[in-house]
């Protein structure tokens, strides 16, 4: 039987401390378990559990695209650092990949990752040694090889 998904990021959050960039990436498509996984660490961690969606629109409805554009960093950093945390669950991070945002929500992630260990829902899939958000024909679509990152994936055996 598979491990389950929190189980699987609890274990990644003591080997995230080896990284420079302490990110973990819970890689599934939608309706895989990633938010129920992150609930689950909260509940068993105390984590902070942060919908980026809601906290960066909250932060940026009075501001025009182009300071949306340029403050969304900083931004995503203060939500960040303002919890008192070591951990932090990251979940709804479609905003970060807002095409007029001009954002490279990799590199977001992780800038935020280098004094906490940041766990995030990434929506997406694993192809080969990639990280795929979205589809080639759709105007968001990302690929990343997956380096120096941590990767929970449920289709991956553990």
């Amino acid at each position: 039987m598979a491990e389950p998904l929190a189980e699987q990021v609890i274990r990644k959050i003591s080997q995230a401390a080896e990284l420079y960039n302490r990110l973990i990436m819970l890689v599934a498509p939608a309706g895989a378990g990633k938010t129920t996984a992150l609930r689950e660490v909260h509940r068993r961690t105390s984590a902070p559990l942060i919908s980026v969606n809601l906290e960066l629109s909250r932060c940026m409805l009075h501001l025009t695209g182009l300071q949306r554009s340029l403050k969304l960093p900083r931004l995503l950093s203060e939500i960040v650092e303002a919890t008192a945390s070591d951990v932090v669950l990251l979940d709804n991070i479609e905003v970060l990949f807002d095409v007029s945002l001009r954002q490279d929500p990799l590199r977001l992630l992780q800038g935020v990752s280098r004094n906490k260990t940041v766990v995030v829902a990434w929506g997406g899939a694993i192809d080969g040694g990639d990280m795929v958000y979205a589809t080639p024909d759709h105007p968001e679509y990302r690929r990343y090889p997956v380096r120096d990152v941590l990767v929970v994936n449920p289709e991956a055996a553990e």
